[in-house]
């Protein structure tokens, strides 16, 4: 049910994540969902793809600082209070969201939200207690 993560330490300058993703491309590597954070001098290229080990690969043969991170992605309504239900069940159990970002299902019905906790095998108790899909790692690098 954790899904690997991988960040992607770029410069904050024209071009860097064009040649970030040229590499995936290159590798024949797809992106299911992805979020960019910048700050003045840097930015982070967080992303799920569909082969994180030959992506975390080829990242580091092209010269890139790469981590890895485990996270977990939930399936739930996309609907008013969709993501309200999640933050609820955690804030309940004392677990804190370090981060978050969301993407559109293929149904359009639903979203699925990546989450990064502390607590991760916690956290999956606790949301499968609640009734919210935690969905394995093959299922969203397949999306």
């Amino acid at each position: 049910m954790k899904v690997k993560q991988l960040s992607v330490f770029l410069e904050n300058i024209p071009g860097r994540l064009a040649a970030a993703t040229e590499v995936l491309r290159q590798a024949g590597i797809n992106i299911r969902a992805l979020t960019l954070a910048d700050t003045t001098d840097f930015g982070i290229l967080r992303m799920i793809v569909d082969r994180p080990d030959d992506a975390l690969a080829a990242m580091r043969q092209a010269g890139y600082s790469v981590a890895e991170t485990e996270v977990l992605a939930v399936r739930l309504s996309d609907r008013p209070g969709g993501l309200a239900s999640v933050a609820t069940e955690l804030s309940r159990a004392g677990i804190n969201i370090e981060y978050l970002y969301a993407f559109v299902g293929t149904h359009g019905d639903e979203a699925i939200v990546v989450i990064r906790v502390e607590q991760i095998e916690e956290t999956i108790s606790v949301l499968t207690a609640a009734g919210i899909a935690v969905l394995p790692d093959r299922e969203v690098y397949n999306l």
